[in-house]
């Protein structure tokens, strides 16, 4: 066992809820270590998240960015070429971001949807992960992680749903879901 200190990839990935919410506390906690963290999000677009108002105070040690449009019709001749120039614009500033040397963290939120639906291969994303910055931390979320990024990553995580609270009828609510 080596005790060197590098930067991790890590996947936050499986059906169950709280794999956003995982990244946000892993962030919140580099921040609390003087880290400076960048969470893009790939498909999340105009809705508000509290986690945006919130990230606000960390005088901008905190970044979150809506890189899409909120809702992506997948599917064959479904899938909106916007998205997908959407999609390949967030890619791009993300793998800015993790190049730059700006941030210590970057966070790639439903990056994993992204390329499950076809919208950005995952041998790119591998490509540039394998030759990041030594310190840099990047975590994926999403479900259904591709196979070559679950080889390539320090840390998996799979969530697994027990039960949901939107099974018995109780829609999503302020301060948990968003």
């Amino acid at each position: 066992m080596t005790d060197s200190r590098r930067g991790l990839i890590l996947i936050n990935t499986g059906p169950g809820k709280g794999k956003t919410t995982a990244a946000l506390g892993t962030g919140l906690r580099a921040v609390g270590n003087g880290m400076r963290v960048l969470m893009l999000q790939f498909l999340k677009g105009s809705w508000h998240y509290g986690e945006l108002d919130a990230t606000e105070a960390f005088n901008g040690n905190f970044v979150i960015r809506q890189m899409g449009r909120g809702f992506v019709k997948v599917g064959g001749a479904e899938t909106d070429p916007e998205d997908i120039r959407m999609v390949e614009a967030a890619w791009a500033e993300a793998r800015e971001a993790i190049y730059s040397g700006e941030w210590d963290m970057v966070i790639l939120d439903e990056i994993n949807y992204a390329i499950g639906y076809k919208m950005l291969n995952p041998a790119v994303v591998v490509e540039a992960l394998r030759g990041k910055p030594e310190m840099v931390h990047v975590i994926l979320t999403g479900r259904n992680a591709h196979p070559l990024l679950v080889e390539l990553a320090d840390t998996v995580t799979e969530m697994r749903e027990v039960k949901h609270a939107y099974q018995k009828g109780i829609l999503a609510q302020r301060g948990i879901e968003f």
